[in-house]
């Protein structure tokens, strides 16, 4: 089949199309026939492997151990292993592969993979997984969303961003997002009740306050942030895009963590790490109309390299898909 690999570490042109094996689906596991990949900022980090920090966390010191990028897809499935029941060939799904997902067919637990809502397409699906997951555990979990509340989204327009806006919306929040010019009327038309176009105004010399502050962007202080934030209130960090080639943007967020510890305002940077739960939960919120996959932009399978590219450039709007 053909695939997206890279065999070392470095900008957007280490990725290039191959033929490699195609996938078997092991006990337990599928094998999807992909018809969209999602592109996420991890797929970044796993390219470029930086920060350097998370060579030594098992992702391959000198190489990546994957050679395959991607994590989110949505297709129809091939194969199914040993003692899976859930699924059946032909059957619409989409999740998250174990081995990469920037190929002709990916493979991964079958609990990882939900059934592809019907009046979603394949593109719209790819774009869920991972980013609505983030939101979702960022704003309920790291942030003890409930109902109600005043937020600010920072990254408002993103892949993550898109979906925290809607999220946060659904439980009756005020929601002030935070993004560029050309992403205001798309934050606006997610049901943000405040856009603020960071090239013009700064939210944080504002005198609005936050019950949770979810910083996508990662280029703030967290001085600044906490100028903004209610006196029990909480900063959520999510991304980590920012920061140093070594340990990225750990030291601000443990930091701010540790801190946090002898005041009433917390700093929380969690690692989301998605449960079969949390797959099933992103199908309810899909099905149920209660958030909308903003697709920026689609590229073939080879242009894998320019979509990475221009999510650094960030001209990102939502989350862009290969469609394979």
């Amino acid at each position: 089949m053909r695939a997206i690999v890279q065999d070392r570490y470095g900008p957007a042109e280490v990725l290039r199309p191959a033929e490699v094996d195609k996938p078997e689906p092991g006990a337990g596991g599928i094998v999807v026939r992909v018809r969209a990949a999602g592109v996420d900022p991890s797929v970044w980090h796993l390219m470029t492997g930086r920060p350097y920090l998370m060579r030594l966390m098992g992702f391959g010191l000198r190489a990546p151990k994957v050679r395959v990028r991607g994590w989110d897809a949505a297709g129809t499935v091939e194969a199914v292993g040993a003692g899976v029941t859930r699924f059946a060939p032909g059957d619409d799904v989409f999740g998250i592969g174990s081995d990469g997902t920037f190929a002709e067919y990916c493979r991964g637990p079958a609990e990882m993979f939900a059934a592809k809502p019907a009046g979603v397409d394949f593109d719209a699906a790819a774009a869920v997984p991972t980013s609505a997951i983030t939101a979702l555990r960022a704003l309920r979990d790291a942030g003890g969303l409930r109902t109600g509340g005043h937020v600010l989204v920072l990254g408002a327009g993103g892949g993550v961003g898109t979906f925290a806006v809607q999220l946060a919306k659904a439980r009756e929040a005020e929601v002030t997002g935070v993004c560029g010019t050309d992403k205001t009327e798309l934050v606006r038309s997610l049901g943000a009740d405040h856009v603020v176009d960071y090239t013009e105004e700064d939210v944080t010399a504002g005198a609005a306050r936050y019950d949770l502050v979810l910083d996508t962007a990662g280029s703030r202080p967290l001085a600044a942030l906490r100028r903004v934030l209610a006196p029990r209130g909480t900063i959520v960090l999510v991304g980590g895009e920012g920061g140093g080639t070594w340990l990225g943007d750990l030291p601000r967020s443990l930091g701010g963590s540790v801190r946090s510890l002898f005041s009433g305002r917390k700093v929380k940077a969690p690692y989301v790490r998605p449960t079969p739960g949390d797959v099933e939960e992103v199908r309810g919120l899909l099905e149920s109309g209660t958030v909308e996959p903003v697709v920026g932009r689609r590229y073939a399978l080879d242009e894998a390299a320019e979509a990475i590219r221009d999510w650094e450039k960030g001209h990102t709007r939502g989350k862009s898909v290969l469609v394979v």
